[in-house]
């Protein structure tokens, strides 16, 4: 027999604002919890030092997590100089210092160098898998990992603000895989210096932004009382915002349902002006509703996620 799955058949998107200290894993559990759902999971791990958005996905929502995750992202972080830390952060034991304080003539002429399509080597203390194992797990075993450059993209980088001068604060806008941790350590490092993060914050992940944001304790406060009401959730189609709309027609939306693909000639007129024919993703709708994710290519619109 089919265990019953225990919680809510909950579809639908919460937009936290996650507070420093717990993991990414921590807040799943705890809002799935709290809104005694059946399944969650979450649109891109913040390390536990990070603030700002995490995405929670409900339900449905969870087949959406990937294009959320390959979405822009947009952080802001403080960077000190002087000291390396061995997890690049504030949470790490320093493994060198520098007297080198470089100034703001400095940062700006090293900052281009970051910015575009850059190989960027990640932190030791990270998720990446060397061998079967997690880096950071062999890096607590004292097995300091070797982990290769990989590309990372970088479509903005720029100084914001000079606190003082051991501290500087920049804001970043960078797509899948880039680690803020790194970047901080690397830019320190072409400016003659030393450094590691303090603060992380997150401002955006694909369309979602901080207005969006309800904080933990907002969401803390009935825990005593009944499950949380749906209503917070955002509509599983939010995470697809930034894809292409296309219309459908009601028989359409019943053939791509079992599968069948649609002629590009067919649909002449409506591709919308943003989707690529030779390759592109599309947002598949009938009215408001949407119906799936569409790939267009060789000629058709061939359905490849279906909501």
């Amino acid at each position: 027999m089919k265990r019953r799955q225990r919680g809510r058949p909950l579809d639908g998107w919460l937009i936290l604002d996650k507070p420093q200290g717990p993991t990414s894993t921590d807040m799943v559990n705890k809002l799935k919890r709290l809104f005694d759902a059946q399944k969650a999971g979450h649109g891109g791990t913040l390390d536990p030092l990070a603030t700002g958005l995490l995405p929670i996905a409900f339900g449905a929502a969870t087949k959406t997590v990937p294009y959320v995750m390959d979405g822009t992202k947009r952080y802001q972080f403080t960077l000190r100089f002087g000291e390396s830390r061995d997890t690049d952060d504030a949470e790490g034991a320093v493994t060198g210092t520098s007297d080198v304080r470089p100034d703001n003539a400095a940062i700006e002429a090293a900052l281009p160098a970051f910015r575009g399509l850059i190989m960027q080597v990640p932190p030791i203390y990270s998720a990446i898998k060397v061998a079967g194992e997690r880096a950071y797990d062999m890096a607590r075993e004292g097995r300091a990992p070797v982990l290769e450059p990989r590309p990372a993209q970088i479509d903005r980088f720029d100084l914001i603000d000079r606190p003082d001068a051991d501290t500087a604060v920049f804001e970043v806008e960078s797509g899948k895989g880039v680690y803020m941790r790194s970047l901080a350590r690397d830019i320190a490092i072409a400016c003659g210096s030393l450094g590691h993060i303090t603060v992380l914050r997150r401002l955006r992940v694909g369309p979602f932004t901080e207005d969006m944001a309800i904080s933990l304790d907002k969401l803390e406060q009935g825990e005593d009382t009944a499950p949380i009401s749906p209503a917070l959730l955002l509509p599983v189609a939010t995470a697809l915002a930034d894809i292409p709309a296309l219309a459908l027609t009601e028989s359409e939306a019943v053939g791509l349902g079992h599968g069948q693909a649609i002629s590009l000639v067919d649909l002449m007129g409506r591709i919308p002006d943003g989707a690529d024919p030779a390759g592109g993703t599309v947002r598949a709708m009938v009215g408001s509703r949407v119906i799936g994710l569409c790939r267009l290519e060789e000629g058709w619109m061939k359905p490849e996620r279906l909501l």
